[in-house]
């Protein structure tokens, strides 16, 4: 009988037990410790069509030729939308590059030429990116408050990783970079090139006009010395 009966408790023990488990009470959750949170990137969108008229930025520089830049809006939409509004109010035309460093970057935008002006609109808030300072990129000026982007933009001539994520990259120069490379150089540049005129492709532009050449002024005499007399106008007899 002992044992009917120690076999019996042994059952009961043995089918209680998952029973008591289940209903025990759970252990909370503890945080980890020493472990860095992980950093969640935005997912990238398709990028903007190189193709597309829409996306395309032309520069008639004073240096000789057009400008073609690929204007990023899927990663920089608020800045490539004020560069196209300006662009179409034709506010860039005519402004110098008024900072030019060598191995560096070429600077304009500026409508006082002196890296302190900008368009009447808001600034622009910061639109940090993926998109690399590599040759060719194009990016939004700003004093040191990250949302102070305006009108002012600099066209990268080598690489320059340590500005990415500080800077607003907007486009990339896909052809014409060869007028990129001769704008004069200095901050400011003794002699400036100009942005001629800017459209967004879209607009059906003209072709590039080169600028018309500038007429020298005629030479100062040397002390001590008469000018040359100017030759006599050729007076024609009145037909008859």
């Amino acid at each position: 009988m002992r044992s009917i009966a120690t076999m019996i408790a042994f059952a009961c023990a043995l089918f209680a037990a998952p029973v008591l488990a289940q209903k025990a009470p759970p252990e909370k959750a503890q945080p980890l410790k020493n472990v860095e949170s992980p950093v969640v990137f935005a997912p990238r969108i398709a990028p903007a069509s190189a193709t597309d008229p829409e996306n395309l930025l032309y520069l008639d520089l004073s240096t000789g030729g057009r400008v073609v830049i690929w204007l990023r809006g899927d990663a920089a939409p608020k800045m490539v939308e004020r560069v196209k509004l300006l662009t179409r109010q034709h506010f860039y035309d005519g402004l110098p590059f008024h900072r030019v460093i060598d191995g560096f970057m070429a600077q304009g935008g500026d409508p006082k030429g002196d890296g302190t002006g900008g368009s009447p609109l808001p600034n622009v808030p910061a639109e940090f990116n993926y998109l690399p300072h590599v040759r060719g990129a194009v990016s939004a000026a700003r004093a040191d408050d990250k949302d102070s982007a305006n009108s002012q933009f600099f066209i990268v001539f080598q690489p320059r990783l340590s500005l990415d994520k500080k800077y607003t990259v907007f486009g990339r120069v896909l052809d014409g970079m060869q007028y990129v490379d001769t704008i004069e150089r200095g901050e400011p540049p003794t002699n400036p090139s100009k942005i001629l005129h800017a459209y967004i492709a879209a607009d059906n532009p003209p072709a590039y006009m080169p600028p018309a050449p500038v007429a020298l002024p005629d030479p100062l005499p040397v002390p001590g010395t008469k000018p040359a007399p100017k030759p006599a106008t050729k007076k024609l007899a009145p037909k008859k």
